[in-house]
């Protein structure tokens, strides 16, 4: 995770900062690698939307189970079937899985064994909170409650029940409602 953590570190010079960071699957995982280097002047709130934090299965049937999905590039009746989304959502998750190479995701894996990060979780920045949008598994989600640490101060868990992993195609209602938006002073 480090190395997709450090491509992206140039976002976080010169103390730039943001109000609000999303990450979804894989990018979840790393956006929680960049908590430290949030600027610590400005309170800021992440979104990590189904993150893997661990894997039931071994590291091997992961990536077994990616290169597979990039290997065999699902037509966009196939997506529509399977998920209901728009053509032109068909379209651009089957440009993205085309996209991906074989050894990033082969690198990926091998490098991050044991698969292993909700322990980044127990050390969240005092100016920062967390909410962890967890899918349900029995509809395809991958971060299992269990996995998520309890009592952890600025860390909140929502589980959607019936929602899948992709939880911005399927509620990006309840990504709207876990950020904090100022108050307007009336």
């Amino acid at each position: 995770m480090s190395t997709l953590a450090e491509d992206l570190r140039p976002y976080f010079i010169n103390d730039t900062s943001y109000d609000v960071v999303v990450g979804s699957s894989l990018g979840a995982t790393v956006a929680l690698s960049l908590l430290p280097f949030l600027p610590k002047t400005k309170e800021t709130t992440v979104i990590l939307l189904d993150p893997p934090l661990e894997s039931e299965e071994t590291v091997e049937m992961s990536k077994s189970r990616v290169l597979e999905t990039i290997a065999n590039v699902k037509n966009m009746q196939e997506v529509v079937d399977e998920f209901g989304w728009s053509r032109r959502d068909c379209v651009l998750a089957a440009i993205a899985v085309s996209m991906c190479d074989h050894t990033t995701i082969d690198g990926i894996f091998s490098h991050n064994m044991p698969w292993s990060f909700s322990g980044l979780l127990k050390n969240i920045p005092p100016h920062v909170k967390v909410t962890v949008l967890a899918g349900d598994p029995e509809a395809g989600a991958v971060c299992l409650p269990e996995h998520v640490p309890r009592d952890i101060e600025r860390l909140n868990v929502r589980v959607l029940p019936g929602v899948g992993h992709i939880i911005q195609m399927e509620r990006p209602d309840a990504i709207m409602d876990a950020i904090q938006l100022p108050r307007a002073k009336l």
